[in-house]
C-alpha cells in the first residue's frame, strides 16, 4: 500500500453538513447511554460531529486519486459521505458491521497504518473517545482533573476490564451467555451503587421522613384518612427581614408560587400573613396550597422577587431591592437568616401530592444541624480572589457564599458526605468480592494494575462519579420545575455558571429520582455499558502549552476566552471527588482545589482585567499551537473546534474580531487553514444574522503545517487566486449539502487556504494584510461567484433574480418590468405565462413560493424555467403535506427539463438575497440547498416514467 503522502483529506473538501448537524442537534434529546451522563461536562461537542470529524479527517478526498474522471470523484465523494451519514445516526452507534466499514476505509487511506489521535483539552472526552470507536489510538490530556477523570472513565478503564463478569455475589449469574465490552463492569458499578444507597439509608434515612397524604375516595374526594407517602422533594425560600421598622417580618424571597402547571392538576402555594406571638415582629408569614386555576398567580403577583430588581413584602408591600436583600444574607451561615419552608412534594400514584409545611418536617431539617456544623466547620473558605467567582458568576460573588459548603443545606451536606465516605467501604467491599470471585491481588490501578485491586479502583471511581454528579441535584441552588413535563428538582448548572435562585428544592436523597444515589448509579452503569473497548486509550493530566505532540495527529476542541470557567466551575464537583478517590487516583488528586493559574481561560480576576487576561489566552494558546506545529505531520490536518462568543457574532458576524484574532495567531504560527465547516448542536433555536452571514455555534478547523519557505504574495495575486480557485471549491462544498445558510462560513475555508498558503499577503504600500481584510475579500468574492453563475441561467430565471434583487415580490409598474425583460430577452407576457409572474392593472410582482398552484408536472410545462423548478421545490419541502418524500419524484422529473445543479445554485443565491431583505423565503431556500443531497438520492430511486402525469404538490397524485 502506498503511504498517505499529501493527499487532500475528504474534511479539506466536502463533507455532509446538514446531515452532521441535523444529527448532533438531535443527540441533544439523548440521554440513555449517552457518555454525557457519566459526569456533566460544560459545552460538550456533540459525538456525531467530533466522529464525523475524524473520519473525514483520515480519508482521502477522491480528488486525490489521479487516475479518476470527474463523474467517478463525484460518485466516490458520495459513497464516503453515505458512509458519514451512517455513522452520525445514533441508531448505529452499535453497529459493528458500519464501524468495520468506516475503519476499512481509514486503512486504505492511511496505508493500513492510521495515526494516533491526540486531544490535549480534552474536557468531556468526546474526542478520544469517538477516536477509540473508530478504531484509533485515542490519547487524551488536559490541565483539569475532573476532565481527566472523565476521560480515564471513557476511554482507559473500561478496555482494561473488558470481558469480564460482575464479581457483586450471584451477578455473574443473571445473564446466560459472555458479559461483552465492560457491561460486567457497569453491573457492578450499579449493585455497589444500590448497597451503597441501602447502607446511607440505614445510617441517615430518619432524616428525611414520609409525609401524610389524604386518601382519596372513588369520587376523588379526601375521605378525612391519611397514609404515608415518600417525600420527592422540600421547597424553601430564603428570608430577610423586612427593612420597614413598623413591619419587621421575615419576608419570604421567592420567584415563582407555581408548584405545578399541568392542566386540571395545577398546583401553587398560597401565602398568607398570620398573627404569631412567638415571633419577634409579631407576625409571620404561612404557607398554603391552592388548585384553584382561577385562583392561580398571575404574572403581576407571582412570587416576591424579580431577578435583580428587587422584589416587596407580602405584609406591608415595602420595597426591597436586591442591594438590601444582600447585606443581610451576606454573612457567615450561623448569622444567616433561617429559610422557610413553603411546601412539601409527595409521591402520588402518577402524580405529584403538593402539601403545605409541618412542624416534623421542619423539626427533621433541623436535625441534620448538628452533622452539618460538624461538615461546615472542616471546610475551606474560598479565598478572597476566587469567592464568589467560584462558578465564573457575577451572583456567587454575593449573598453569603463564603465556603464551599454554603452550597448546600445541612441534610445536603450530611448526605453527600455520607455518599462519599462510602465509597471507600464499597472499595473494600469490591475487593473482597473480586478475591471471592477468584482475582488474585494485583497492583493498583493507578501503578497500571489490571487484577483485583485496581477493579476495585475502578468501580470506586465510577461510584465517585455517581455521587459526584449527584451534588449538582442536591445543592441549594437547585429550583423547583413546575413544567406540566417536569415537576422535579432541577439541575444546579441550568447554564455554565452557578447562579443565584431565591427559593430552591432540596430533594430527597432516597426517592428514585435525580436526587438519588442507586439512581444517579444507573445512569453512570447505562454510560459504561455502551462504551466501546476494543482498544486502551490514555488519559493524562498535562498542560497543553509544555506537553509533547510528537507521533500524534491533534483534533480538539479548546476553551475559548472567558466562555467558561472550567476550574472554578468544576471544583464543585472536584472537593467530592477528591473526598472519595484520593487514595485511588493521588496524583490526579493531590491539590485541595483544580489548577487555575496555568489554565488557557481569560479570567478578568485572574489576569488583573479583561485586557490582560485576553492577551495571556491569546499568547497561550499562539503558544500551544506553536508547540504543534513543530512536531505536525505533513501527511494529515489536524482539526479545531472553534466556538464563537455569540455576542461578539451580534455584534460582529463572520468578520468578528475574535475569529480573525485566532486566525491570525494560527497562521502566524506556522499553519495554513484548508477548510471551515460551520458545526450546529442546537435544535429549532435561532439563527444568529448579520447581513447575509448566518452564523453557527461552532466552526470545525482544518489545518495543515505551511512549509517553511513559503513565498509571499500581493493583494492583486490573492484577489486573481481566490477568483480562479473558489469557483470549482464552491462546487465541492455544496455536493456535501451545505445549507445556503452556512456557505458563507464554509467558503472561508478554501479563501484562507490560499491567504495561509504564504508567508504573508502584502498590500500595494508593502504592509502585511491582516486577517480580517482577507476574510472580507472572500466574502466579497462569493458574492461575485454566485452572481456571475447568473449569467448561465435561462432568460426567464435571469429577469426574476434581477426583479427580486430590486423588488423582492413587492409589486412594481409594468413598465420596470418591460424595460428589464427586453434587457433579458424575454417578455413580460412569456414570464406570466411560464407562471413566475403576476400582471395585473399596471402592476407586476413575482409569484411567491407559497403562492404557486398545487398541481404542477415538469415534463408538460411549455415553459420551464429554472426559477420555476426551485420555487416549486422549495414549496413542496416546505408544505405540511410535502417533504423530502414528496419533492423527490417532482424533481426528478424536472431534472429531465432543467439543469438540476443550476436549480442548486439558484436556491444558494436565493437565501442570500432573501435573507438581506428579511424575507421569510430565506427559510424554505435554505431548506432546499440543505436537503439536496437526500433529495438527489431520494430522486434516483423515484424517477418518473416519462408521460406519467401531473405531480400534486398537497400529495396527491393525479393519474
Amino acid at each position: 500500500m502506498t503511504s498517505p503522502g499529501n493527499r487532500r483529506k475528504l474534511i479539506e473538501v466536502s463533507i455532509p453538513l446538514e446531515e452532521i448537524n441535523a444529527e448532533s442537534a438531535r443527540e441533544k434529546s439523548i440521554r440513555h447511554g449517552h457518555p454525557s451522563t457519566l459526569h456533566l461536562w460544560w459545552a460538550r461537542r456533540p459525538l456525531a460531529a467530533a466522529r464525523a470529524v475524524l473520519f473525514a479527517q483520515l480519508v482521502d478526498d477522491p480528488s486525490s486519486d489521479p487516475d479518476l474522471s470527474e463523474d467517478e470523484v463525484k460518485v466516490e465523494r458520495e459513497r464516503l459521505h453515505d458512509i458519514i451519514r451512517r455513522l452520525v445516526k445514533w441508531e448505529n452507534i452499535s453497529d459493528e458491521r458500519l464501524y468495520a466499514e468506516a475503519r476499512a476505509e481509514i486503512m486504505r487511506s492511511t496505508g493500513g497504518n492510521p495515526p494516533a489521535i491526540l486531544d490535549p483539552f480534552a474536557g468531556g472526552g468526546t474526542i478520544p473517545l469517538e477516536a477509540q470507536r473508530l478504531g484509533l489510538e485515542a490519547h487524551a490530556s488536559d490541565l483539569n482533573p475532573v476532565a481527566v477523570l472523565i476521560n480515564k472513565a471513557l476511554i482507559e478503564i473500561p478496555p482494561k476490564f473488558a470481558g469480564r463478569p460482575p464479581v457483586f455475589p450471584g451477578a455473574a449469574d443473571t445473564k446466560m451467555g459472555d458479559w461483552p465490552r465492560a457491561t460486567g463492569l457497569a453491573e457492578d458499578v450499579r449493585r455497589y451503587g444500590a448497597w451503597m444507597r441501602d447502607r446511607a439509608q440505614e445510617r441517615i434515612g430518619h432524616l428525611y421522613p414520609q409525609a401524610d397524604v389524604p386518601v382519596l375516595g372513588k369520587d376523588r374526594e379526601p375521605t378525612g384518612k391519611t397514609e404515608k407517602a415518600t417525600v420527592i422533594a422540600w421547597i424553601w425560600a430564603r428570608t430577610v427581614t423586612c427593612p420597614n421598622p413598623a413591619c419587621g417580618i421575615q419576608m419570604p424571597l421567592v420567584r415563582s408560587w407555581w408548584l405545578g402547571k399541568k392542566k386540571g392538576k395545577e398546583a401553587y402555594v398560597v401565602p398568607t400573613v398570620v398573627d404569631d406571638a412567638t415571633v419577634a415582629s409579631g407576625r409571620r408569614v404561612a404557607f398554603s396550597i391552592g388548585h384553584d386555576p382561577k385562583r392561580a398567580p398571575t404574572k403581576d403577583d407571582d412570587g416576591t422577587m424579580s431577578g435583580q430588581r428587587g422584589g416587596h413584602c407580602l405584609a406591608c408591600e415595602t420595597f426591597i431591592s436586591a442591594a438590601v436583600a444582600h447585606r443581610q444574607t451576606d454573612v457567615p451561615n450561623e448569622d444567616k437568616p433561617d429559610s422557610a419552608l413553603v411546601a412539601v412534594v409527595a409521591e402520588g400514584k402518577r402524580r405529584r401530592i403538593y402539601l403545605e409545611p409541618t412542624a416534623e418536617h421542619l423539626e427533621a431539617a433541623r436535625s441534620a444541624r448538628l452533622a452539618g456544623l460538624a461538615i461546615r466547620a472542616d471546610d475551606t473558605a474560598l479565598a478572597p480572589g476566587a469567592r464568589g467567582t467560584f462558578g465564573g458568576n457575577a451572583q456567587g460573588r454575593r449573598w453569603g457564599f463564603f465556603a464551599f459548603s454554603d452550597y448546600f443545606t445541612d441534610r445536603q451536606l450530611t448526605a453527600l458526605t455520607t455518599f462519599s465516605d462510602l465509597v471507600a467501604e464499597a472499595r473494600e467491599q469490591v475487593l473482597k468480592d473480586a478475591h471471592d470471585a477468584g482475582q488474585p491481588e494485583g497492583i493498583r490501578l493507578a501503578d497500571g494494575g489490571t487484577e483485583a485491586e485496581a477493579y476495585a479502583d475502578a468501580v470506586a471511581t465510577y461510584l465517585s462519579q455517581a455521587v459526584s454528579r449527584l451534588s449538582s441535584t442536591n445543592s441549594l441552588l437547585c429550583r423547583w420545575n413546575s413544567a406540566p413535563s417536569k415537576e422535579s428538582v432541577s439541575d444546579t448548572f441550568a447554564r455554565q455558571a452557578l447562579p443565584m435562585v431565591w427559593d430552591y428544592a432540596e430533594g430527597n436523597a432516597f426517592c428514585k429520582g435525580p436526587c438519588d444515589l442507586g439512581w444517579s448509579a444507573g445512569w453512570v452503569a447505562k454510560a459504561i455499558d455502551a462504551l466501546p473497548s476494543e482498544r486502551v486509550g490514555s488519559a493524562h493530566q498535562a498542560d497543553a502549552s509544555t506537553r509533547d505532540y510528537t507521533n500524534v495527529i491533534v483534533s480538539t476542541d479548546p476553551p475559548y476566552y472567558d466562555n467558561i470557567g472550567y476550574s472554578d466551575l468544576s471544583d464543585f464537583f472536584y472537593v467530592w471527588l477528591r473526598r472519595s478517590l484520593r487514595p485511588v487516583h493521588p496524583a490526579l488528586f493531590s491539590t485541595m482545589l483544580v489548577p487555575k493559574a496555568e489554565e488557557l481561560v481569560a479570567n478578568s480576576y485572574r489576569h488583573g482585567g479583561k485586557s490582560a487576561a485576553e492577551k495571556f489566552f491569546e499568547t497561550g494558546f499562539a503558544h500551544v499551537f506553536g508547540r504543534a506545529r513543530q512536531a505536525a505531520s505533513a501527511d494529515y490536518p489536524i482539526t479545531v473546534f472553534y466556538a464563537f462568543k455569540q455576542a461578539e457574532l451580534e455584534k460582529e458576524g463572520v468578520v468578528s474580531t475574535g475569529w480573525s484574532t485566532f486566525l491570525e495567531g494560527m497562521i502566524r504560527e506556522g499553519w495554513t487553514i484548508t477548510a471551515t465547516w460551520p458545526v450546529r448542536s442546537e435544535r429549532g433555536g435561532r439563527m444568529i444574522s448579520v447581513g447575509t452571514n448566518a452564523l453557527a455555534s461552532s466552526i470545525v478547523l482544518s489545518l495543515r503545517p505551511r512549509p517553511a519557505d513559503a513565498p509571499p504574495s500581493s493583494r492583486r495575486a490573492f484577489l486573481a487566486a481566490l477568483q480562479q480557485e473558489l469557483p470549482a471549491a464552491l462546487v465541492d462544498v455544496r455536493q456535501g449539502g451545505v445549507a445556503p445558510v452556512d456557505l458563507a462560513q464554509a467558503a472561508i475555508g478554501p479563501g484562507m487556504a490560499i491567504y495561509s498558503r504564504h508567508s504573508a499577503v502584502l498590500e500595494p504600500d508593502g504592509s502585511r494584510m491582516p486577517v480580517k481584510t482577507a476574510l472580507a475579500l472572500i466574502n466579497q468574492v462569493l458574492d461575485e461567484v454566485q452572481s456571475e453563475a447568473e449569467g448561465e441561467l435561462d432568460s426567464d430565471s435571469r429577469f426574476a433574480l434581477a426583479w427580486f434583487s430590486q423588488y423582492g415580490w413587492a409589486t412594481a409598474a409594468y413598465g420596470e418590468a418591460v424595460v428589464l425583460a427586453r434587457a433579458m430577452n424575454t417578455s413580460v407576457e412569456g414570464l406570466a405565462e411560464g407562471g413566475i409572474l403576476r400582471s395585473v392593472a399596471g402592476k407586476v410582482n413575482l409569484v411567491r413560493p407559497s403562492d404557486l398552484p398545487g398541481l404542477w408536472d415538469p415534463t408538460a410545462d411549455v415553459r420551464i424555467s429554472v426559477w420555476e423548478a426551485t420555487c416549486h421545490l422549495a414549496r413542496i419541502l416546505s408544505d405540511e403535506h410535502g417533504g423530502l418524500d414528496a419533492a423527490a419524484p417532482v424533481f426528478a422529473a424536472a431534472s429531465t427539463r432543467v439543469d438540476p445543479e443550476a436549480v442548486q445554485a439558484l436556491a444558494y443565491r436565493l437565501y442570500t438575497l432573501a435573507d438581506s431583505k428579511g424575507s421569510p423565503e430565506a427559510r424554505v431556500f435554505n431548506a432546499l440547498g440543505g436537503s439536496w443531497a437526500e433529495l438527489t438520492s431520494l430522486a434516483r430511486e423515484a424517477a418518473p416514467a416519462p408521460g406519467q402525469g401531473a405531480f400534486d404538490f398537497n400529495g396527491d397524485e393525479d393519474n
